[in-house]
């Protein structure tokens, strides 16, 4: 019994020591991310962790648009492969939108078509598509605009020359490690530090900006700040009177912040559903467009889907790029195999969430799922035309 109590005691206070030892080199952020991920059984962040962080709102429309429903929805049944794909990977949304209606939609594992679920990366396209509208606006020059002009940190040495559109498009030269299952990079302290202004503010230049791009999620959320010192307001209410609002989305949306009133971690975590975020790639198939009326400039959205730098065509500004069968496409995209994919020549949406994806096996930037969500999709639409098995 003598040996057990101090054995307890000891771990005790190692346990007292290992915490003060977190506090002292500033990473009790750790802490958090234990709590947040491990005990909840993941190693990562996780389609429902919006649950444990504290959130703005992103107001819904007070006038909602529904989608339409094709007249043949969910009448072709999913192809064998992809319904496989779905179950070992973890899909919990799959949407198939055909000339601005839903024809087909499955749901898994207890979520439906109102369910909130993370974002992810793929609040990124939505971070650059506000600028594009702050830019509209007169708020923000250009995307040659400073970013030392919104904070002065940036005015010396090598950042001096970094621009909003070096952020958007993944350009900066800024020095991060964008490394998810690392648990000292600085992509994880920022997702569960609880004053992320103070950590993006001391980040420093290693690479002359505009030059090359390096996928950074630090650079959207400094686009971020930038676009709310310019807008006065916050990224989650100027989202909401922007877009959320004008594109009739149907449910409020919560945006992760680091702190309680604090700033929402904008390179990610949005969370809603599948239907309200495929409605960002409608605005872009429109060309910035909504029931007729331009709420983004077709300019921007065209520069958008362009890529900055010929050896990196896999990205424009805050949106993927790739192709399918001579078919140009667009797409948002977030950690664990989130996507908003656009196909313009066949004005078609695929919409995909899940709790994983299938990394590239032949060093493709795109992920090995996100061509089986295509193929499948046009095998499932060649049925209806010519029904055959699966």
């Amino acid at each position: 019994m003598k040996k057990l109590k101090q054995f307890i005691v000891g771990l005790v206070i190692f346990i007292a020591l290992l915490i003060l030892s977190l506090y002292i080199f500033e990473k009790d952020y750790l802490l958090r991310a234990v709590r947040v991920t491990y005990f909840n059984g993941h190693t990562t962040a996780f389609l429902d962790d919006y649950k444990h962080f504290d959130n703005r709102i992103i107001e819904k429309s007070t006038v909602a648009q529904p989608w339409k429903i094709a007249k043949n929805y969910n009448q072709i049944k999913t192809t064998k492969r992809l319904e496989e794909l779905h179950k070992a990977i973890g899909t919990v949304a799959f949407l198939i939108i055909k000339k601005d209606s839903i024809w087909h939609e499955s749901y898994y594992d207890n979520y439906t078509k109102n369910s909130k679920s993370n974002s992810f990366s793929m609040a990124k396209s939505i971070v650059s598509t506000s600028l594009g509208k702050a830019i509209m606006q007169g708020k923000i020059k250009s995307l040659d605009q400073k970013v030392s002009d919104f904070f002065p940190e940036f005015k010396k040495g090598i950042t001096a020359d970094m621009t909003v559109g070096d952020l958007s498009s993944m350009a900066s030269g800024l020095d991060w490690d964008e490394a998810y299952y690392d648990p000292f990079s600085i992509t994880t302290r920022a997702y569960f530090d609880d004053n992320l202004r103070t950590l993006i503010l001391g980040l420093k230049g290693i690479e002359k900006p505009g030059k090359t791009y390096k996928y950074l999620s630090g650079n959207t959320q400094l686009l971020a700040m930038c676009i709310e010192k310019a807008v006065g307001k916050s990224l989650a209410n100027y989202v909401s009177e922007s877009f959320w609002k004008p594109m009739g989305a149907q449910s409020d949306a919560l945006w992760q912040t680091d702190r309680e009133n604090g700033i929402v971690k904008a390179y990610c975590c949005i969370a809603s559903n599948a239907r309200d975020f495929a409605r960002f790639g409608k605005l872009y198939l429109q060309h910035g467009k909504w029931n007729g009326k331009a709420i983004l400039d077709s300019a921007f959205v065209a520069k958008s889907l362009t890529p900055r730098f010929k050896d990196s065509p896999q990205y424009g500004y805050g949106w993927w790029l790739s192709n399918f069968k001579n078919k140009q496409l667009f797409y948002m995209r977030g950690h664990l195999g989130q996507y908003v994919i656009v196909v313009p020549e066949d004005d078609l949406i695929i919409v995909r969430l899940g709790n994983h994806d299938k990394p590239s096996t032949n060093g493709s930037p795109h992920t090995d799922d996100f061509y089986v969500y295509l193929e499948e999709s046009y095998k499932m639409l060649q049925q209806e035309l010519s029904p055959t098995k699966n």
